[in-house]
């Protein structure tokens, strides 16, 4: 199988096929024209050779060699009349017969007369129209015409190689480029070259590498974050079973130690025994607080409208701050992991409003809209900080829109705040 032609071999191809068919139609062009203009030539010469035959045979001096001697497109013939050369060669001998294209053109104009008469003087002469002048000047117009489209094809072919090879260099190094930033290089990048398409290209992978870094030392500055987030939530467990639930422990075990102690005591025995009650249903919602806060158990008992509408109570209830919940009645019904994601997207939303947005008033949404489920969350407050620095949790909002296939869209308020939404294609999580 033959290898496939290089670029500077596909450019060189095109080039000269379009000068060979420019050539083509120039010399048919120039063919045509010569071919008229030689035409009106001896259409000229064609008159003085009948006034030189009419007026020669009462007046041989017109037939004087110094006056014939450079008359154009005329062969004068003196002897018998019967030169084969002069009557059968319309080129009259002229060396251009032997040209193929001389040739052709002759045989054009095969149907030339000749005039035959003799003189007063007893000679005899034979004038005929030759186009043997005229051929050999569209030769040499032919000859030089394809000698400035050789020079041209010459011209053109050089500047072709050279500006592939230009080209072949630029993507070269964008190749080049690309293979280091694909090998975890991501600081390379391309010279600022002096062509304008070269520098915008090499401005475009220059943004992608950048984009790329930037991208990277986030994930980093993220990874560290969540790291630190689990670090946090670890001591926060830690801390809730040793202060909570350890202290809890302790006391109902030192009030179990009372009750055997106590147990001829039937009224102690019985105030012992509401304190373990009391104290067992403490450690119970302690429980079930910490729980919550691993994960909402809440959405398998009631759904996730109904997991939003308590949240959003319970919530409005602890920061004292007025929220307007806005809830379709029928929601679709999502799978486990969706139903997590949209919840901890309100929640995630609802803890940054009561941190930072210093807000008098929360609007809540998780309507149907067709084939989407959008959630919004919007406040009054402070609005988005400039320059707007993300934090775990607004970068933790966006991963979880992304695993849902949406975008976290962040709004400014009416008349201020900030409004958030997420916009779900929820046929895709449908149970």
């Amino acid at each position: 199988m033959a290898a496939p032609l290089s670029a500077l071999g596909r450019a060189s191809l095109l080039v000269s096929g379009l000068f060979v068919a420019v050539l083509l139609v120039c010399l048919l062009l120039v063919l045509r024209q010569a071919e008229l203009d030689i035409r009106r030539e001896l259409q000229a010469a064609d008159s003085v050779a009948r006034f030189l035959a009419l007026r020669a045979a009462d007046d041989p001096a017109l037939l004087d060699a110094s006056l014939t001697a450079n008359l154009r497109h005329l062969e004068l013939d003196w002897g018998d009349g019967a030169s084969s050369d002069i009557e059968d060669n319309p080129l009259g001998g002229n060396p251009l017969g032997g040209n193929p294209l001389a040739a052709w053109l002759a045989g054009r104009f095969a149907d030339l007369p000749v005039y035959r008469l003799v003189l007063a003087d007893g000679r005899s002469l034979s004038i005929r129209v030759s186009p043997a002048d005229e051929l050999e000047e569209v030769w040499e117009s032919l000859l030089q015409l394809l000698a400035l489209f050789l020079v041209a094809w010459l011209l053109c072919l050089g500047a072709s190689a050279w500006l592939v090879r230009r080209g072949l260099h630029l993507l070269t190094d964008v190749l080049r480029a690309l293979q280091a930033i694909a090998g975890g290089a991501l600081d390379t990048r391309l010279p600022a070259y002096a062509q304008p398409e070269a520098r915008r290209l090499a401005g475009q992978v220059n943004a992608m590498a950048q984009a790329l870094q930037q991208a990277g030392a986030d994930n980093q500055a993220l990874t560290a974050a969540l790291l630190a987030t689990q670090e946090r939530e670890r001591t926060h467990l830690a801390q809730a079973l040793h202060d909570d639930l350890g202290q809890i422990l302790a006391g109902m075990r030192a009030q179990l130690y009372l009750l055997g102690a106590c147990r001829d005591s039937p009224q102690q025995v019985e105030a012992i025994s509401q304190r373990l009650l009391e104290t067992s249903e403490q450690m119970q919602q302690s429980f079930r607080s910490l729980v919550r806060d691993l994960y909402p158990v809440v959405l398998e008992r009631l759904g996730l409208g109904g997991a939003v509408r308590q949240h959003v109570e319970q919530w409005q209830a602890q920061q004292g701050v007025p929220c307007v919940l806005e809830l379709d009645e029928a929601l679709p019904v999502l799978g486990e992991e969706a139903r997590a994601h949209v919840f901890r997207l309100l929640q995630e939303a609802l803890t940054n409003v009561a941190r930072h947005a210093g807000a008098s008033r929360v609007r809540v949404g998780l309507t149907c809209r067709g084939a989407l489920l959008q959630l919004e969350v919007s406040d009054d407050g402070g609005g988005l900080p400039t320059p707007l620095r993300e934090g775990v949790g607004l970068r933790s909002m966006r991963e979880r829109a992304r695993c849902l296939g949406a975008a976290l869209q962040l709004h400014d308020g009416e008349p201020r705040g900030l409004r958030l939404c997420v916009e779900i294609s929820w046929r895709e999580w449908a149970t």
